[in-house]
């Protein structure tokens, strides 16, 4: 059967192909594109060129291996979709999650959604031709980027957001990473601000471009900051508070008619609240431990010290391990769970300890959470991202499937370049934000 813009093209129209192999596509999406000159007439969208079939492999993993697949959605930020996942399991399991492994949280998908609107505009505005504010924006990427690192130990795909708290405690020195990269950051967005905000040619391209209403916006079911620039002031952390975002301060920032320009304006807005709400958690993390001893642990202070230092009588944790240690469980992951995986120190110092480890890795053993059907939604950087999950009782989900807010987003996109040139293609798509791995269909 033919393509309907093939079906109903006019005689003296030209018809081509843009993408999948065009560079602005990703390789991942094909138009096809009716033309009067470089007007577009008609536009249709062919989606599946990436497809790794995230959910099906995830049917066939248990609950605790399939999550560092999540971190491979949106790989821009990919502690937001540990968050998605690791909630959902956490409301199917009804855990308790301790204060300061949600700050944690918090201040990590901050960092990650700055990078992912960095990213995104960086994208944007060197397809219009501004390299140097690709290059100023990357450059703030980098800061956030070393802060991530810095904590979790890796820089994109990091796995640190666990079902029922964090992989570890924060670095002894974390707190100044995470002022730097703001501080820098803060500088970057000042300076693009400057270049783009009244740029002439950054106008032309950008404003009256690609018009979504909030009916439009609504009736594609679009979320996050697509959404917020038709004037809509909707956003997860707000309507539906989790991981104590009801903790800090900060506004919703919304646009005035839904164009590119709004699309870009929204993104900064945005990073500038992010950058807040770090801040707050800089000021208002818990402290770690209480320095007590625990199961004839040393005081969380001595371990600071010293990595090699001896943890338990007869062994000593591999350097990697560092702010997981059993004395800190109280403070970064859910008490009393067999969701967690057991502490080191037991595992290598008692049979009980070991059988723990075992079990909790074995086939149709580990994490097994009662018979029934979840959803829960949280606010990633395209929009709401959400998980939904039926259980049947064992160690792997009977079925998994994501509401990936950008594949609502890129639904829109016929409409929206319809009536538009040829080159106001590449920066309306790119204000769309499409992310490969997320759009996973």
């Amino acid at each position: 059967m033919k393509p309907r813009i093939q079906k109903d093209a006019r005689e003296d129209s030209l018809l081509i192909n843009m993408g999948p192999s065009h560079p602005a596509m990703h390789g991942t999406i094909r138009i096809m594109l009716e033309l009067d000159g470089e007007k577009i007439l008609n536009a249709e969208l062919e989606v599946g060129y990436l497809h790794r079939g995230f959910e099906k492999i995830c049917e066939h993993k248990t609950y605790f291996n399939l999550l560092p697949y999540t971190d491979r959605m949106n790989y821009v930020s990919p502690l937001i979709n540990n968050l998605g996942y690791v909630m959902t399991m956490e409301k199917m399991l009804e855990l308790d999650i301790p204060q300061k492994a949600q700050y944690i949280r918090v201040m990590l998908c901050e960092m990650s959604r700055i990078s992912d609107h960095l990213t995104a505009l960086a994208a944007m505005t060197m397809e219009c031709g501004a390299f140097t504010v690709f290059l100023y924006l990357i450059k703030a990427r980098e800061y956030l980027w070393e802060a991530i690192e810095f904590t979790t130990g890796a820089r994109m795909t990091t796995s640190f957001i666990r079902i029922g708290g964090v992989k570890c405690d924060l670095h002894p020195d974390w707190a100044e990473q995470a002022k730097t990269a703001v501080l820098e950051t803060k500088k970057v967005l000042k300076d693009v601000h400057g270049l783009m905000d009244k740029n002439k040619i950054w106008l032309q391209r950008t404003r009256n471009i690609a018009v979504v209403s909030p009916e439009t916006a609504i009736n594609y079911g679009w979320t996050g900051p697509c959404l917020r620039s038709t004037g809509v002031a909707f956003d997860l952390r707000k309507a539906f508070p989790y991981s104590s975002y009801d903790h800090f301060d900060f506004e919703v920032p919304v646009g005035e008619q839904g164009d590119n320009y709004d699309r870009y304006m929204v993104r900064m807005k945005e990073m500038e609240q992010s950058l807040r709400i770090i801040e707050q958690c800089v000021e208002k993390m818990p402290s770690s431990g209480t320095g007590l001893m625990v199961g004839g642990m040393e005081p969380v202070e001595a371990i600071h010290k010293s990595r090699s230092r001896r943890v338990d009588e007869g062994i000593r944790l591999s350097p990697n391990l560092e702010g997981s240690e059993k004395a800190r469980y109280a403070d970064i992951l859910a008490e009393g769970s067999r969701a967690v995986v057991p502490p080191k120190e037991d595992t290598y110092t008692s049979i009980e300890g070991l059988i723990s480890h075992f079990k909790f890795f074995m086939k149709d053993h580990g994490i097994r959470p009662p018979k029934g059907e979840v959803y829960f939604a949280v606010e990633g950087g395209n929009g709401e991202l959400g998980f939904y999950i039926v259980s049947n009782g064992t160690d792997k989900p009977y079925r998994l499937h994501v509401r990936a807010p950008c594949f609502h987003i890129v639904s829109a996109l016929e409409e929206m370049i319809t009536g538009h040139m040829l080159a106001d293609i590449i920066p309306t798509f790119g204000s769309t934000n499409m992310i490969g791995g997320e759009f996973d269909r």
